[in-house]
C-alpha cells in the first residue's frame, strides 16, 4: 500500500521522488573499504544499480576507520547509484559537521542520514576521544536551518544554501514519541532497525499513524536475512532488535545447510508483508558486505526499480 510523504518539490533525487509519489521505496547500505581503494564501492554499485532508489554509505561504522562517507558517496554517485551519505556526531565538532553539510550540498549529494554514532571504545581505536559536540537532534536541526534558512549555527548566512533530503534512524521498540522528536527536528525519512517481529512493528506503526507521522516522514522499515544461527544470536542481542520466538524456531528447525536459504525466505516474506502495511513508505535492506543478496531478496519479493 502506498503512502505519500510531504517532501518539498525542489528536493532532488530518486528517493525523494519515490517518497513524494507514494511509490514503495527501496534503499540498501554499503560499508566503505578499509583501504585507499574505491573499487569495492564500484563493485557494489554494479550489483545494486537498477534494484534500489538509493544506497547508504556508512560513516566509520562500529567506530572503525574506513574511507570517509563523503568520498564513498561520491564514488557511488559516479558509478550511477544515488547515495545516502551518513554522518555521525562522534568524530567532529560543529564546525567540521557544518563544513561537511556544505560539502555534501556543493558536491550534489542528495540524501543525508544523521545519527549519533557508535562509541569509540566499541571500535578499533578505543582510546580515541569522542567529540559529540552536537547530538543527532541538534545536527538535524542545524542541517535543516542551513538548508531552509541558509544560516549556520553561528547565525552567519551562506549563499547558496545546500539542498538535500534529511533522514534519521530509529528503532520501533523505543516508541513513537522518539520518532516524533526526530521529525520535529527535521527528519523527512527514517530507516528503522531490523524488523523481524511484524506484530510488534504493526503496533508501533499504528501509533505512528495515529499521530500522523507517516505523512510527515517516510518510514523505511529495516530488513535483512538471518543467514546463520550465529547471526541469529548476534542480532537477538542488538539494542532495539526484537527476534520473535517463531522465527527462532523456524531457523533452528531446519538442517544447518538450509539456515541461510530459510533466512532469505523469511526476509522475503517480511518485505512482502511490509509492502501491504499502511504507513510503510519502503524498506531499507541491510546486508553489508553481501550486496549480491539484495537483488535476490528484492526479485523474490517482486521489487525492482529498473
Amino acid at each position: 500500500m502506498s503512502v505519500v510523504t510531504a517532501i518539498a518539490p525542489e528536493t532532488p533525487g530518486k528517493l525523494a521522488d519515490a517518497l513524494r509519489s507514494g511509490r514503495f521505496a527501496v534503499t540498501a547500505e554499503i560499508g566503505p573499504p578499509r583501504g585507499a581503494d574505491l573499487e569495492p564501492i564500484q563493485r557494489a554499485a554494479e550489483v545494486l544499480r537498477g534494484w534500489v532508489d538509493a544506497v547508504n554509505v556508512t560513516d566509520n561504522q562500529g567506530a572503525t576507520v574506513r574511507v570517509s562517507s563523503l568520498a564513498g558517496s561520491l564514488a557511488l554517485r559516479d558509478a550511477g547509484v544515488e547515495p545516502v551519505m551518513q554522518m555521525t556526531c562522534r568524530d567532529r565538532n560543529r564546525i567540521a559537521l557544518q563544513s561537511d553539510l556544505l560539502a555534501a550540498g556543493a558536491l550534489g549529494i542528495p540524501n543525508l542520514v544523521l545519527m549519533s554514532g557508535d562509541r569509540p571504545e566499541h571500535g578499533d581505536h578505543a582510546a580515541a576521544k569522542a567529540v559529540f559536540d552536537l547530538d543527532s537532534a541538534a545536527l538535524m536541526s542545524a542541517a535543516r536551518g542551513l538548508r531552509d534558512g541558509g544560516t549556520l549555527l553561528s547565525g552567519r548566512a551562506v549563499e547558496p544554501p545546500p539542498r538535500f533530503l534529511l533522514g534519521a534512524v530509529d528503532s520501533p521498540v523505543l516508541g513513537a514519541d522518539r520518532l516524533a522528536q526526530k521529525i520535529d527536528a527535521g527528519a523527512e525519512f527514517v530507516q528503522t532497525q531490523f524488523v523481524f517481529d511484524l506484530d510488534a512493528f504493526r503496533g508501533w506503526l499504528d501509533r505512528v499513524r495515529d499521530q500522523g507521522l507517516d505523512a510527515r516522514c517516510g518510514i523505511l522499515a529495516g530488513v535483512g536475512p538471518v543467514r546463520s544461527l550465529r547471526a541469529l544470536e548476534f542480532l537477538a542481542r542488538l539494542p532495539g532488535v526484537s527476534v520473535p520466538p517463531a522465527l527462532e524456531r523456524r531457523l533452528r528447525g531446519v538442517p544447518p545447510d538450509r539456515v541461510a536459504a530459510e533466512g532469505v525466505r523469511a526476509c522475503v516474506e517480511t518485505v512482502q508483508a511490509l509492502r501491504e502495511m499502511p504507513g510503510v513508505a519502503g524498506v531499507h535492506v541491510m546486508v553489508v558486505g553481501d550486496e549480491q543478496g539484495v537483488p535476490e531478496i528484492l526479485d523474490a519479493a517482486g521489487l525492482r526499480r529498473g
